[in-house]
């Protein structure tokens, strides 16, 4: 596929430029659902003269729907961006990105999007999409799928709704730890019962805080009801979890300054599944909490990382030298740094 689209673009640039806008105008108008055109050119950097021929061409070929209210994709035009992601990803050098990545790190996967989440909230959603396909297409039914928290999950649990993949009657989604305290709409909780009820699998509620005293956790580890529900977090079969800088959760789990100051010392600059790693993947700080521990998280058949931004680079790579991932969904912002990182060999 790349010595094709070299040719093509030795003979035909101008085309090759073509393909590539209408396909750029075709992604942002699934990532925004139903846009006007002025607000699609602005995000576009896009005139609404150049934009309005080339949407003109997208109708007339079926692929966009143009109503008083705005444009939207049709299904027809899902199905053709589904069709040249990978040849789109070849022109753009995303796929050298991926498989560097993944053989650096032992993955069995890694799926990068184009962009950058962090300054643009079309490419989160557009990483929420990837992550619900890349869950989907490994989910089975009378699975058990365990749910960490977070933003970019709460994405990929918007996301779960499209055409990604089937129903998954029979299945069921579990919160992988307790609550932050924070929003409810990026608790655990919350993602894993909109993930259940977008493809109609069935989930179950940890209603506990995610951190918890002494006493508090061996009075709730007694109790047979809890107990039935972290039995079955521990015995998933898929977790897919965010991965979060290490200060920045330890913040929004309003820790002391002291425990932060020990993180700072123990060199701690990931957290994922309630753990905190070195930049090396060693576990520096362990929190006293119901849900996923250390050893189930080991044992685990599948498990998927989802992250983006530059900024999250150095935890990506400090949880991926963890060693446990299977498949990584990450943005070109965050694979680009996390490649600089490993001294990848980019494609001229």
């Amino acid at each position: 596929m790349r010595h094709l689209l070299e040719i093509q673009e030795q003979l035909l640039p101008d085309l090759m430029d073509t393909l590539k806008r209408r396909y750029t105008v075709l992604r942002q108008i699934r990532s925004q659902g139903m846009v006007g055109r002025r607000t699609l050119a602005a995000s576009l950097a896009m005139t609404e003269r150049v934009l309005r021929a080339e949407t003109d061409f997208l109708k007339s070929q079926g692929l966009l729907e143009i109503e008083s209210l705005g444009m939207r994709i049709s299904r027809s035009g899902e199905l053709l961006l589904d069709q040249l992601e990978p040849a789109m990803k070849d022109l753009f050098g995303l796929d050298d990105l991926e498989e560097q990545i993944r053989e650096a790190y032992g993955l069995r996967k890694v799926v990068v999007v184009p962009g950058d989440s962090e300054s643009s909230p079309d490419v989160k959603r557009e990483l929420g999409r990837a992550g619900a396909r890349a869950l989907l297409q490994e989910a089975r039914i009378g699975d058990t799928i365990a749910v960490t928290g977070g933003s970019t999950l709460a994405e990929v649990a918007e996301q779960m709704g499209s055409p990604a993949g089937g129903p998954l009657k029979g299945a069921w989604f579990v919160p992988a730890r307790g609550g932050l305290g924070e929003s409810v709409e990026i608790q655990a909780n919350t993602i894993a019962s909109k993930m259940a009820k977008k493809v109609g699998a069935e989930y179950r509620l940890l209603h506990v805080p995610d951190l918890l005293s002494d006493d508090a956790y061996q009075s709730l580890v007694q109790d047979p009801n809890i107990q039935e529900i972290v039995d079955s977090i521990r015995s998933s079969r898929i977790i897919i979890h965010g991965i979060g800088d290490a200060m920045e959760m330890a913040r929004r789990r309003r820790l002391g300054s002291e425990a932060m100051e020990d993180l700072r010392k123990e060199g701690a600059v990931a957290e994922s599944f309630g753990y905190y790693f070195s930049e090396e993947g060693t576990v520096v700080h362990r929190m006293l909490t119901l849900g996923l521990r250390l050893e189930d998280i080991v044992r685990t058949e599948i498990i998927i990382g989802i992250a983006g931004g530059v900024s999250k680079a150095k935890a990506i790579h400090s949880v991926l030298k963890f060693g446990q991932e299977d498949i990584l969904v990450l943005d070109e912002a965050a694979a680009v740094e996390l490649c600089a990182r490993i001294a990848c060999r980019r494609e001229p």
